[in-house]
């Protein structure tokens, strides 16, 4: 969804032409979560050249918003500059910046719609906003009868002229008493509906940020900069929070990825806290939620101390490398990415007795899990999938009934959840906005709260009570890859732990674990199809229909094959349970439609050999993935194409047997013609509902 980025530095001199590119690099690192316009909002040239603080004036802070990527928006901020003759060398102890990816959810995408919102002409207050504002429509209503004009259709311009509104009514009520800007923001925050990640600027503040949140991911980002002569740059973590006077940089962001090439000291904002940037201080407010009228009085809060983590990621992780893109560099890491996501949880000490798994995050929990009435997994799109292949195995490990649950579906239900419930909530990101609200529905109703997520320090990861990361690395490209594979994996050896007490399967179980620890040479494997799929692609590049079908465990790759091909190449595709053909996909079958259908050894096999006859005798165009060996006995003629892959244990083939759709997908999406890693329409973090 939409990005956020600020930058501030403090007692460290920085010229303009500095501040506007740490802006737009982050707004670079952004991108990947899709957007369709792009701002910035910076300090006016209203200083002596190298100014210091007590030469602040009020002139209004400059913004620049445009329609199309962030590379647009360059082009037109370096043009103003030029038919402005803004001076880029002008340089500032103290300066504040603040910028924004927008995704379009309310209001076409447009230059008057782009943050930073602004509270007027004056640009008083300025706010970039990630999340949805529900209530913004009676908000609105209410500014308009005070004589506010509105210039956009976006919910987030309620936020800085009602801003204005409470600073106004404040100052007045004041008498002359300062109002700050912590007061303003809390008091805002009590009249916002939704969920939300804000950063707001303003004039009244000069060199002052305010972050806060509610639903919406938001990090701060601290590099002190004070020089030591033995260790180089010093950084006392107990006093980061202190008006030190020490220079330092201050970043806040929507995630990580726009950060850690700067420092890798962050602070995860926590729904509720208002973070005040300040004289090179950070101070940290908690809000209590109180609803009253506009004007009312300002909302209570309590301070907060928190302790700054360590980022463990690094910059190259982040970068394309030798790859065009991250959708093919995240497709062939994926050996690398199961590896880091298996290391140290696999036990395999040489006598069979020895081969186990270890999920630390789960040890403690494991009893109950096993005594739940039932498990339930709860994710969107690609997590949901991944979770649909790990059922049949977490069902035969454990013997606890397991059902699936889309999120937003089990929310517009209210499904019921028990007590004795195990509610397993998977999510790449860890902040995708159907999940969290299905996470706490889950927690109001008592159940046991399990997270699998990609993402140390998410919301899903904070506020589960126990889980397991899957250690995938940074995934940049919208359409998941190397996540979904090592969710698989997690899943599978969350069984095997959730079973591991069971006599009647340990065979069962250390053939699993014996597949796992091969499993990414297989990957290897399979990722030498890339030119093969290449060629596939190629045959397709014109169609305008794919329909993909599995059963047992290779539904979810049907389903999840699909979704690839639906997310990138933006080709109609459809995955099908091949045991629902003859209820209605078989009257879509002639000769021109392209049919894939995963027949892989396992349990269903051969009522997938029927499956295939059935499509031939109906002249259907065939693609069948079949294991290493058996193209001649699946394929029925020569029409039919084969795509050979390894022959894994069965849990375990739909890792495999989705990468040769994952190739599928980026080769057909690259030869039509579109942004691989940037899908019309789609965002990589889906943060609103």
């Amino acid at each position: 969804m939409c990005g956020i980025f600020a930058y501030l530095n403090y007692n460290v001199k920085r010229e303009r032409s500095y501040i506007l590119q740490v802006l737009f690099n982050g707004l670079r690192r952004l991108e990947y979560r899709g957007y369709d316009s792009a701002g910035i909002a910076i300090d006016s040239p209203s200083r002596p050249q190298c100014s210091s603080d007590s030469d602040l004036t009020s002139s209004p802070p400059l913004v620049f918003r445009q329609e199309g990527n962030i590379e647009s928006l360059v082009k037109s901020v370096y043009q103003e500059v030029g038919e402005t003759e803004l001076n880029l060398e002008e340089c500032f102890s103290t300066h504040a910046g603040i910028a924004h990816t927008r995704w379009a959810t309310h209001g076409e995408p447009a230059q008057r719609n782009s943050h930073p919102q602004t509270s007027g002409p004056a640009n008083e207050f300025m706010v970039v906003h990630n999340g949805v504002i529900t209530n913004y429509e009676v908000l609105k209503a209410t500014l308009l009868r005070h004589g506010f004009i509105f210039e956009s259709e976006t919910d987030t311009e309620v936020i800085p002229k009602l801003a204005k509104f409470v600073y106004d009514k404040a100052t007045e009520a004041a008498g002359g008493q300062v109002v700050t800007f912590s007061q303003v923001v809390l008091e805002v925050m009590r009249h916002l509906e939704g969920a939300y990640a804000l950063i707001f600027k303003s004039v009244h503040y000069p060199n002052e940020l305010i972050a806060c949140k509610r639903g919406s991911p938001l990090l701060l980002g601290v590099k002190e900069l004070t020089e030591n002569k033995d260790n180089g740059s010093a950084f006392e973590e107990n006093k980061f929070l202190s008006k030190d006077g020490k220079p330092k940089e201050l970043f806040l962001s929507s995630d990580a990825n726009a950060v850690v090439e700067h420092t890798k000291k962050v602070l995860v904002i926590e729904d509720g806290e208002v973070v005040h940037l300040k004289d090179g201080g950070v101070s940290i407010l908690k809000y209590e939620n109180d609803m009253g009228e506009l004007g009312a009085s300002l909302s209570r809060t309590s301070s907060v101390r928190r302790a700054l983590s360590v980022l463990e990621m690094e910059v190259e992780q982040i970068n394309k490398g030798h790859y065009e893109h991250y959708m093919q560099k995240e497709i062939h890491e994926q050996p690398e990415s199961l590896t880091t996501t298996m290391r140290g949880r696999l036990i395999r000490r040489g006598s069979s007795k020895s081969k186990s798994v270890l999920l630390g995050g789960l040890k403690d929990h494991l009893k109950t899990i096993r005594r739940s009435r039932r498990i339930v997994f709860i994710g969107c799109g690609t997590s949901y999938n991944a979770a649909l292949a790990a059922r049949p195995i977490l069902e035969e490990l454990s013997g606890v009934p397991v059902t699936m649950e889309i999120a937003s579906d089990l929310l517009d239900r209210e499904g019921p959840i028990y007590r004795e419930d195990t509610a397993v909530f998977v999510s790449q990101s860890g902040e995708t906005a159907d999940t969290l609200l299905a996470l706490q529905y889950a927690l109001d109703n008592g159940a046991l709260c399990v997270g699998i997520t990609n993402t140390v320090g998410s919301a899903i990861a904070r506020n589960t009570h126990c889980g397991v990361h899957i250690n995938a690395g940074a995934e940049i490209g919208v359409a998941s890859t190397k996540a979904y594979t090592s969710q698989i994996v997690v899943m599978a050896m969350l069984a095997l732990a959730i079973g591991g007490d069971t006599i009647s399967n340990q065979a069962r179980r250390e053939a699993i674990v014996d597949g796992l620890y091969d499993l990414p040479n297989k990957v290897r494997e399979v990722l030498e199809l890339d030119q093969e799929m290449k060629d596939l692609a190629n045959l397709l590049i014109a169609e305008q229909s794919l329909l993909v079908f599995g059963r047992g465990y290779n539904y979810a790759t049907a389903l999840e094959g699909a979704l690839k091909v639906k997310e990138v190449a933006l080709m109609h595709s459809e995955g099908i349970l091949a045991g629902e053909m003859k209820h209605g996909p078989l009257a879509l079958v002639d000769e021109n439609l392209p049919i894939v259908v995963i027949a892989t050894h396992d349990a269903c096999f051969s009522k997938q050999q029927s499956v295939i006859q059935q499509l031939h005798a109906r002249r259907g165009r065939l693609i069948v993935m079949c294991s290493k060996g058996d193209a001649a006995s699946v394929c029925p003629g020569e029409s039919c194409r084969a795509i050979e892959v390894p022959q894994v244990v069965d849990c375990l083939q739909p890792v495999i047997n989705v990468v040769p759709l994952q190739l599928l997908a980026y080769h057909l999406t690259v030869l039509r013609g579109f942004n691989v890693d940037q899908p019309r329409n789609l965002a990589k973090s889906v943060t609103t509902q």
